[in-house]
């Protein structure tokens, strides 16, 4: 896998070099193969490659954790795809993972345990903070000081864990001004995505709840969107093409600020 010039290694690599790396950055099926969330999964290659992280990836043998199955209520299809992830991981005594999705994210930390995957799971906006307070990471405004970002709140990652502060902290850092939708954090709506709903057609109703989403989003009289999801960036960037904004109002992860601003 490259993201740029950058090698990343895959663990099959590193482990018959008779190396181990400090943290698996597991991508997701998002970050792999969807074209725009491809971009977020170089942006924070180039933040671990800065900061100097010992890590690798999956590559093949990484396969979708089975939250789509679970949550659209395939249980043995779940089950078949995470025992078939828990024997990799497992394999590769696998301890620490980094992930940019929270679908995944949530799965692995709260899911896997159970099914005798014990690993330490991140999202990456906290792994980002970590590196930031390790002083191996430094940000500065760059292209954003001073400019407006709202943050939509991706729910695994959010009401389902707790995680709020992770992703505003790095978007204060890069000295721009955060300002918050009406529904936030834990009274924080939905983009739509969740619950597998990513993958089927809306039910009748009078709103899309990505548009009511991008409404909310709106008001705040944003210059940026952030999100911190790959299935929230899509349906909030879809939102904003409906309201004839697409080209004047970006919605971009938080990674890719950071990568962005630092001009990785």
């Amino acid at each position: 896998m490259e993201a740029e010039k950058i090698n990343v290694p895959t663990m099959a690599e590193m482990m018959s070099a008779g190396k181990k790396p400090d943290v698996l950055f597991w991508v997701g099926c998002a970050g792999s193969f969807d074209d725009r969330a491809k971009k977020i999964t170089k942006a924070f290659v180039k933040i671990l490659d800065r900061a100097g992280v010992n890590f690798a990836v999956l590559g093949a043998e990484e396969s979708c954790t089975g939250d789509p199955a679970k949550r659209a209520g395939n249980e043995f299809l779940f089950m078949m795809q995470a025992m078939q992830n828990i024997q990799v991981l497992n394999g590769y005594e696998i301890t620490r993972i980094v992930t940019a999705c929270p679908h995944c994210f949530n799965t692995l930390k709260n899911e896997y345990p159970e099914l005798g995957g014990q690993y330490k799971v991140m999202h990456h906006t906290s792994f980002i903070n970590q590196l930031l307070e390790e002083g191996k990471l430094s940000i500065e405004g760059g292209a954003y000081k001073g400019k407006r970002i709202t943050f939509h709140d991706p729910c695994y990652l959010g009401r389902g864990n707790g995680i709020y502060e992770a992703p505003r902290e790095l978007i204060r850092k890069l000295d721009a001004e955060l300002v918050e939708m009406r529904r936030c954090k834990s009274n924080g709506l939905c983009c739509g995505a969740g619950g597998a709903q990513m993958f089927k057609e809306p039910e009748a109703g009078k709103k899309d709840i990505n548009v009511e989403r991008t409404e909310e989003a709106l008001e705040t009289q944003p210059d940026v969107i952030a999100a911190a999801c790959p299935f929230c960036n899509t349906m909030m960037t879809d939102g904003v093409k409906g309201s004839k904004r697409e080209g004047s109002l970006p919605v971009l992860d938080v990674a890719e600020l950071i990568a962005e601003a630092e001009d990785l």
